[in-house]
């Protein structure tokens, strides 16, 4: 039953590896290959399932009942063997073939190790014409530069050298740091956020010194959208500011982040759905990578076999009880992976039709009693898993979200309150923004009771500033 829930659990690629790995320890697992231009062969591969033994007999997944003589056979079964026997076994010289060539095509497919940040910058240096004691300290420096920290020097100058260093040493370590700061990518090494953003700065920029001044000065309230207050300060007109905002907007805050090494999933779906041509939708398991299992005829005609030694019929009789559990756990998770995807779908079919807006509120538990099974069985079928709809590929824990009612007694997602959320402030006065509280009294016009603090929980979520920030001062001035 673990083993029926891990698998269960796996989407299609990690269900393949599982699959060569115990194809690679039981030798009595076989695998039918199927040419796809002639589908229809290969059956003949198949042992019949008539003729098999009472040990060999497929155990039938039954969703009506609890398997209960399939269960007691396999124990008993499992009760015959002896515990301290040795599976162990040899590869075929074909398989051990098979096996160093798909390692080879996995190294010459691995994608190369991106160049690194300090690598970038050690190749820039070694380039540069320099004094070597410079050069040395220079390298120092790079040393201690981090791309997840976005490049930036954290250590004190005086840390890179010796306890008992003279100024000249000071000094040249300062040169050192001037030498590292003229590479690419600007701005890398520095050490703090505005000399990163100076830095950068254009001195041929029509507004340099105004830039600086803001750079220097009024970070914090530019991030506070405080204009007036920097207007009154420095005597740059609203206008202004905000222009020179927008050029500060252009810079790299984080220019050593470019070098992170970001992971891109590869995303293969376990569910196609489709259309018919009445619109109906049609939920087909993506499960053509997985390859059909059945227990070699050789070892069952060896288990049969008047010449079979005790160990050997344990032996085999211990393979066949796990081939056969594995074989049988890969058909239980198809019919509940497609049972639940069939339920998610009847229920989310307009959020397909009409899109994201449309989005119902749907717990786990309304699937389980649907299917009819228990609501971890739910969770482990949609875990980790894509369905390809019309509308692109969608983890199926996107279809279930939570939700309030409305006024009339509707059930509405959050996600249509985000939606209708994100629209309000699109459209709002800029020189006079909602407030969180002005924000509950139009979400509760359009019949969507919310409480203020979940408003402020979500605006923050979803990355809007808040109403001072996201006020437009030209417009008061005007």
């Amino acid at each position: 039953m673990i083993q029926s829930m891990e698998i269960l659990q796996m989407p299609t690629m990690a269900l393949q590896e599982r699959i060569e790995q115990e194809m690679n320890e039981n030798p009595l697992l076989e695998q039918q290959t199927v040419d796809p231009l002639n589908p229809d062969e290969g059956d003949d591969d198949l042992p019949d399932r008539d003729t098999r033994s009472e040990n060999e007999k497929e155990l039938v997944v039954d969703n009506d009942h609890d398997n209960k003589d399939d269960f007691e056979r396999l124990l008993n079964m499992d009760s015959d063997l002896p515990s301290t026997f040795d599976d162990s076994f040899r590869q075929s010289a074909n398989r051990m073939s098979e096996d160093a060539d798909r390692r080879h095509d996995m190294m010459a497919n691995a994608q190369s190790r991106p160049e690194s940040l300090n690598d970038y910058l050690l190749h820039q240096l070694a380039e540069m014409d320099i004094d070597d004691e410079v050069e040395q300290i220079a390298e120092r420096i790079i040393s201690t530069l981090n791309a997840s920290d976005g490049g930036y020097l954290r250590m004190p100058l005086a840390d890179l050298l010796p306890s008992n260093h003279s100024k000249e040493d000071y000094a040249k370590a300062e040169e050192a740091l001037s030498v590292v700061q003229s590479l690419e990518p600007t701005g890398i090494a520095s050490r703090d956020l505005s000399e990163c953003l100076i830095l950068q700065l254009d001195s041929s920029h029509e507004h340099f010194e105004e830039l600086t001044v803001l750079i220097r000065s009024h970070l914090n309230d530019l991030a506070e959208n405080r204009l007036p207050q920097i207007s009154k300060k420095t005597g740059f007109s609203i206008e202004l500011i905000q222009d020179l905002r927008e050029d500060l907007h252009l810079l790299n805050p984080k220019p050593g982040a470019a070098f992170l090494e970001t992971y891109v999933p590869n995303v293969t779906p376990d569910i196609i759905l489709e259309q018919d041509e009445s619109g109906e939708y049609r939920v087909r398991l993506d499960d053509d990578r997985v390859p059909t299992l059945f227990i070699s005829e050789y070892y069952r005609r060896r288990l049969q076999a008047s010449d079979c030694t005790e160990a050997e019929r344990e032996f085999i009789k211990q393979k066949i009880n796990g081939a056969q559990w594995l074989i049988d756990s890969i058909e239980q998770r198809r019919s509940t992976l497609t049972r639940v995807a069939e339920a998610i779908v009847e229920h989310q079919k307009r959020f397909l039709d009409e899109g994201p807006e449309a989005i119902e509120p749907l717990k786990m538990q309304q699937i389980a009693d649907k299917v009819g099974v228990h609501v971890t069985t739910v969770s482990r079928a949609v875990d980790d898993k894509w369905i390809q709809t019309p509308r692109g590929i969608l983890p199926l824990r996107r279809f279930f979200v939570g939700g309030t009612q409305t006024e009339d007694g509707d059930d509405v997602a959050w996600d249509t309150i985000r939606l209708k959320l994100q629209e309000l402030i699109d459209k709002e006065d800029k020189s006079k923004p909602y407030s969180d509280e002005n924000l509950v009294d139009e979400l509760k016009k359009a019949g969507m009771a919310v409480a203020r603090r979940t408003v402020t929980k979500y605006r923050k979520k979803m990355g809007i500033p808040s109403s001072r920030q996201r006020r437009d001062w030209s417009l008061t001035a005007s």
